[in-house]
């Protein structure tokens, strides 16, 4: 598990300020796109260096069940202060503000060029 942890982390401190990121995408960009359950486990035990904020459901939405660190109020106000404008229902405009990395950084992620070739289909770079 200490692998797909430093991979996925590896995955969302690359979003920049003001994109967001599905659990899926994350799950995906580490090769693994049916784990998305298990990088919600991963970022509910990282700390503030990771970025977990910035991950959102694919549809938009904040998701997060919290703790006493990080709930759904913690992460509107943070993803609102980088310029992702979230409404009073936690929903956000997940394709304006979705995070595509390009060619580059997937291969980065250690992937391999068919399976790039259908992340860029699927999430339309």
């Amino acid at each position: 598990m200490s692998d797909f942890k430093d991979k996925v982390i590896q995955v969302v401190t690359r979003v920049p300020k003001g994109k967001v990121v599905s659990y899926g995408q994350v799950a995906s960009y580490v090769g693994l796109p049916r784990a998305a359950r298990e990088v919600g486990w991963v970022m509910s035990e990282v700390g503030e260096v990771t970025p977990w904020w910035r991950v959102v459901n694919n549809k938009g939405y904040i998701s997060i069940r919290g703790n006493l660190t990080a709930d759904k109020e913690r992460q509107a106000s943070l993803l609102i202060l980088e310029g992702v404008p979230v409404d009073e229902e936690f929903k956000l405009p997940i394709e304006e503000f979705r995070f595509r990395p390009t060619e580059k950084e997937l291969k980065e992620f250690q992937l391999e060029d068919g399976y790039i070739r259908t992340l860029i289909e699927k999430y339309g770079f």
